[in-house]
């Protein structure tokens, strides 16, 4: 059988932000997110982030799945699987379990790879101080 990488609360509703629709500040979410507005500020999710194709994200980003075809500018943690459409453009640094990159996405920064601790290891900054060392 199959295991199952959402935790319970994925099973729930799903967060959207439409097209057209833009957010200035933070969000927590238990569950999944999708994004096909703009978003000015982090997220952190128990649960998957869907940055659909116009879906724009300035700021840091730490959830369980994270899957883009839009455009991310800032840091991005994926505890288990960073999927990378053909559309999608990051500019920050890369922290995942496993990547997924499809032919024509781009990033510039770097890009570590490896288990769960990497991702949840806290970080220097003040604004990662908050986002980076919650634990699921």
């Amino acid at each position: 059988m199959a295991k199952q990488t959402y935790n319970e609360a994925s099973n729930s509703s799903i967060n959207i932000i439409n097209e057209g629709t833009s957010i200035k500040g933070d969000i927590n979410a238990n569950g999944d997110t999708r994004i096909d507005g703009e978003l000015i500020g982090n997220i952190a999710s128990k649960g998957r982030l869907v940055v659909g194709p116009k879906g724009k994200i300035d700021g840091e980003i730490r959830c369980n799945n994270v899957e883009v075809s839009g455009f991310i500018k800032g840091k991005v943690a994926a505890i288990e699987l960073l999927t990378m459409k053909a559309s999608a453009k990051i500019e920050g640094d890369i922290v995942a379990g496993k990547l997924s990159v499809e032919p024509g996405a781009s990033f510039s920064g770097s890009c570590s790879m490896g288990g769960s601790s990497a991702v949840s290891s806290p970080e220097n900054d003040e604004k990662g101080k908050t986002l980076y060392s919650q634990k699921n």
